[in-house]
């Protein structure tokens, strides 16, 4: 009997209100007075005595309406009397039915000899709280149930009282309190034989052990063989009560006291009736007595079910010599004897009993000697043209190693390479697709009409594999779902069967196997019954199964039979033919060589893992696509991809490192021919050594790149560790966006890729490329870092040049290099100082714009060379717009601005010192 769940029991109950009372209605005085005002009025116009006659109607009104109020409110108040009788009514309803409820949960909890009679199901089964309780009586106990509300009268205060009384009820003591029965011999005989049968339905043979001196109608009870559990006691003799005795009940003639270690005292005064002394309170309930016969029934009953539990153990058997006896193969079945019943071979058929099985057990039970039994069994009779297993050991052990040396095993995935794991039970979709392509090309309804060979697919510790992967719960209710047609079976062993397999698996796996387990649920879960748990857990035990097919009425045992290494080794060597094919692909490899994949006419990236439709192939730039994003961290590959586009690409322009470099490449982008690839690694750090305005201007040449990209026929592609501002919106114009190993899984998230694909410890160049994952490609050779060209230092020996720096000793010596190569130096603010050739004048940047007719004249007439330490007044010194070249600061650079408008101003080196190149 399940016990039922009310939750509602704890929800109040609520009374409605008193009705209110209705108030008084006013007297209509002004509707009286009208007609008297009026009878006067009439009098006194018309002289007439009989007008005045109209004044009566003024008190004959008052009246009625007095009358009719009154009639109102009676109605009013009966009307709010029947609807709150009906309410109280309503109230009273839901308090005997939740009492109803109640009392079923009550006793479902705690049966008497009567409960477990009438659900013998019930018996010995583990319940929470009830081997730690007797039920000594039923009579009123306090409720849960509250009734609130109400008027406060009579009706209300007797109906939340009798809500807080709960009607025969179990009453219930601590079993280990000692109950003394006092009364008349016999009917203390029959109640004492009562609750002694009671302990003994509720807990098994070894929880509690009957001690000798029972009654003799109760020394049949199987617990009195046992040797550990409480120890029961219930002598003839109250006063031989041992101390020993953990659950004492005992009969005390009238007029005796009880003994002192009985803390329940039960006092017969009827048939049916007894007063109840416990923890100071007394109270009348009803007790339960049974006869010598009723008796002897439950004892043959008890025997018989302990027979049953502790039948003697039959002996494993080697399975090497059932497998003289197998059933011949056939295609339309897959037989196999995995075990004895009573001495015969015991064969499961997968197929016919199938199409998939579900095993259960405790760890040491014998799960895993029964899957390698059966596996072997079914090698033996079938070779890998005709049936293959795909094995999953997610133990953590090594249970299926010895299995390797069939060619019918594909292979053993374990939760070591757990990925690994996943990986092959979800190519398992691809497989579905396979054989229902094969099933259609040769017009067939069933494999069994077509050459191909039933795959297996067997896991042990199936919770453990799927609490790693949840989504492999819509794999295996697929493969139950549509296995039986397309030849892939499944046999899934767990510890425990509650909240593991779904219902879209235990509908479509009709043979259950049970070996012992210590919940009654996975039992009744698995075989419908409790009987998995009376399974014996000693060592030669082991293996002891229960086995429940679609056609069985109830489960039958099984002893599972013993496979042995030399067992295995003799079924490999004498299987013919070459090992099944794997259901799916090995995983990527760690580096993958250009070379090997390249292909002519296209840019090919890499390989890409497509596991679900059991293929890797190439993945392409397409021609005409925009470009390539590539987002990953120091070391992830990034520049081996540059590297790999670069290899297949006939022109390319590298956007450098160096940040003078870079300027001048995005300088020339506006005259890119059809064909050419851009590359840019290292975006993201590369404007970042710019200038904001120098970034920007970067930004915005590469902008147009990708924009016009499939118009001129131009590839972009640019690496970098992290998206942010301009670069964000530059890569939202590519639409292709590799994703490889990053830092941490937010920054994979930022970077567009789904949280599921982070990859922590992903080798260089495996990332995600359009939700697949990529494994790209490495070009041979290394291509090095590019030499930076140092700009030409400059020397104004032809014209008049015009020098604008900040005083200080990198300005020194470049004046008295220049003095040393034969140029005259002058100050702008001497008063000899004249633009003409071979002279330089030079000034600070204050010192010239404080000479502006000068200045003026320098822009028209010389050559200005400005220190980029003047970068800051580049413009108003130059009068141009434009950005200049990028120069680096720092390194003895300058920009030299010709006077002629139209020539650009040029990056040069300044004499003295040591430049950077």
């Amino acid at each position: 009997m399940d016990v039922v769940q009310h939750d509602d029991l704890d929800e109040p109950l609520s009374l409605p209100a008193a009705p209110a009372p209705v108030p008084r209605a006013p007297l209509p005085v002004v509707s009286a007075l009208a007609p008297v005002l009026g009878a006067v009025l009439l009098w006194a116009i018309t002289g007439s005595v009989f007008a005045l006659w109209f004044a009566a109607l003024g008190p004959v009104l008052l009246a009625a309406s007095a009358l009719d109020a009154r009639r109102g409110a009676r109605r009013r108040l009966r009307r709010a009397a029947r609807e709150s009788a009906a309410a109280v009514a309503g109230v009273r309803t839901g308090v005997a039915a939740r009492h109803e409820a109640e009392r079923a949960d009550r006793w479902a909890q705690h049966p008497d000899v009567a409960g477990f009679a009438g659900a013998p199901e019930d018996i010995w089964r583990p319940v929470p709280g009830r081997p730690d309780a007797l039920v000594v009586a039923r009579g009123d106990a306090a409720s849960r149930l509250r009734v609130t509300g109400g008027d406060g009268g009579v009706a209300a205060r007797d109906l939340q009282r009798s809500a807080r009384r709960l009607e025969d009820a179990p009453i219930t003591v601590p079993v280990e309190s000692g109950v003394a029965v006092v009364g008349p011999p016999l009917l203390a005989a029959a109640v004492v034989r009562a609750l002694v049968l009671q302990v003994c339905l509720t807990a098994p043979p070894g929880a509690v052990r009957l001690l000798e001196g029972a009654p003799r109608e109760l020394q049949g009870l199987p617990h009195t063989t046992a040797s550990s559990g409480r120890v029961l006691c219930a002598p003839m003799d109250a006063g031989a009560l041992p101390p020993s005795a953990d659950i004492p009940i005992v009969r005390v003639d009238p007029g005796r006291p009880p003994p002192p270690r009985c803390a329940v005292v039960v006092t017969l005064t009827g048939i049916d009736s007894a007063r109840l002394d416990h923890e100071g309170t007394s109270r009348d309930v009803r007790i339960e007595a049974l006869s010598v016969g009723q008796a002897r029934e439950i004892m043959a009953l008890l025997r018989a079910r302990n027979a049953a539990a502790a039948a003697p153990v039959e002996q494993a058997t080697g399975l090497a010599a059932l497998l003289e006896h197998a059933p011949p193969a056939a295609l339309d079945r897959l037989p196999a004897p995995i075990g004895t019943t009573l001495g015969r071979p015991a064969v499961l058929d997968l197929v016919r009993d199938g199409p998939h099985a579900i095993v259960i057990g405790v760890t040491g039970a014998g799960k895993s000697e029964l899957l390698t039994s059966w596996i072997v069994a079914l090698c033996r009779s079938h070779g890998p043209d005709r049936v293959s297993f795909l094995l999953v050991d997610f133990k953590g052990g090594r249970t299926f190693d010895a299995l390797l040396p069939l060619p019918q095993v594909t292979g053993v995935l374990t939760d070591l390479d757990d990925a690994a794991a996943a990986r092959a039970v979800g190519s398992l979709r691809a497989e579905i697709r396979h054989r229902e392509r094969a099933l259609a090309d040769a017009g067939a309804r069933d494999v069994a009409d077509v050459d191909i060979p039933r795959l297996v697919v067997v896991v042990d510790e199936y919770a453990a594999l799927v609490a790693a992967h949840p989504a492999l719960h819509d794999v295996f209710g697929d493969i139950a779902a549509r296995g039986r047609a397309l030849g892939i079976h499944l046999i899934l062993a767990s510890q425990r069967a509650a909240g593991v397999f779904r219902d879209a698996v235990l509908a479509n796996a009709p043979l259950r196997i049970s070996l012992r387990v210590t919940d009654a649920g996975d039992s009744r879960s698995v075989l419908g019954t409790d009987e998995a748990v009376l399974l014996s857990g000693s060592p030669d035990a082991r293996g002891t199964a229960l086995v429940r097919r679609a056609s069985d009425a109830e489960p039958h045992s099984l002893r599972v039979a013993l496979c042995d290494d030399a067992t295995i080794a003799r079924i490999a060597a004498r299987t013919p033919g070459p090992r099944a094919r794997r259901p799916w692909l090995p995983a990527l490899p760690a580096v993958i060589p250009l070379d090997q994949v390249r292909a002519p006419g296209h840019i090919v990236l890499g390989i890409a893992d497509q596991p679900d439709r059991q293929r890797q192939p190439a993945v392409h730039l397409a021609p005409g696509e925009p470009g390539l994003v590539v987002l990953g961290r120091a070391g992830s590959g990034r520049t081996a991809i540059v590297r790999t586009v670069a290899a297949q690409c006939g022109a390319t322009c590298v956007i450098p490192a160096d940040p003078e470099a870079a300027w001048d490449a995005t300088v020339a982008l506006d005259g890119l021919r059809p064909g050419t690839a851009v590359l840019v690694d290292d975006a993201d750090a590369l404007l970042g050594r710019l200038p904001p305005e120098y970034a920007t201007a970067v930004l915005e040449r590469l902008e147009t790149v990708a924009r016009t990209s499939r118009a001129r026929g131009v590839l972009l592609v640019l690496t970098a560790q992290r998206l942010s501002g301009g670069l964000a919106r530059l890569a939202e114009l590519i639409p292709r966006r590799a994703i490889l190993a990053l830092a941490t899984r937010a920054d994979h998230v930022a970077a567009g890729g789904d949280a599921a694909g982070f990859l922590a410890d992903a080798p260089p160049g495996r990332g995600h490329l359009g939700g697949e994952l990529v494994q790209f490609a490495l070009p041979a050779g290394d291509s090095g870092t590019p030499a930076r060209c140092a700009p030409p230092v400059v020397h104004p020996a032809r014209r008049a040049a015009a020098f604008i720096a900040p005083p200080g000793p990198g300005t020194r010596a470049t004046l008295a290099a220049w003095s040393d190569g034969g140029l005259r130096i002058a100050h702008v603010a001497d008063a000899d100082a004249d633009l003409r050739p071979g002279v330089v004048v030079w000034g600070t940047p204050e010192e010239w714009l404080a000479q502006w007719r000068l200045l003026a004249r320098a822009r028209g007439e010389a050559d200005l060379v400005v220190d980029v330490a003047c970068a800051a007044e580049y413009r108003v010194l130059t009068g141009r717009r434009d950005l200049p070249p990028y120069a680096l600061g720092g390194a003895r650079r300058a920009w030299l601005v010709r006077a002629d408008p139209d020539a650009p101003a040029r990056r040069v080196a300044l004499p003295g010192g040591d430049a950077v190149p």
